[in-house]
């Protein structure tokens, strides 16, 4: 009787630890929709959506940045390329650094 007891007890803390896991882990992804929504439609969140554009332009380029590393072919030149043309404009000493390269 003892040992059903213990175990019983032990599902129950199992069950709790669990229950309280995942409704963290659905708390945190329904704030991050709601922050996601709001700096859509929100005029103050303006920081938030310029964050969150850099963020999506930064996981955009590791992508691209990722398949280079492992793709092995001729459009490696291309893709760096394609890189280069994205970056805002350089600085005049970069640039003559660059054209004296070519």
């Amino acid at each position: 009787m003892g040992e059903q007891i213990i175990i019983a007890m032990t599902i129950v803390a199992i069950a709790l630890i669990a229950g309280m896991t995942l409704n963290g882990l659905v708390e945190k992804v329904m704030m991050g929709r709601r922050l996601r929504h709001e700096a859509r439609t929100e005029p103050q969140s303006q920081d938030v959506r310029i964050i969150a554009e850099r963020q999506q332009m930064i996981e955009d380029r590791l992508r691209v940045l990722e398949r280079i590393t492992t793709d092995r072919g001729s459009v490696l030149a291309d893709e760096i390329e394609a890189l280069r043309r994205d970056l805002p404009a350089l600085a005049p000493a970069q640039r003559q650094t660059e054209d004296a390269a070519q």
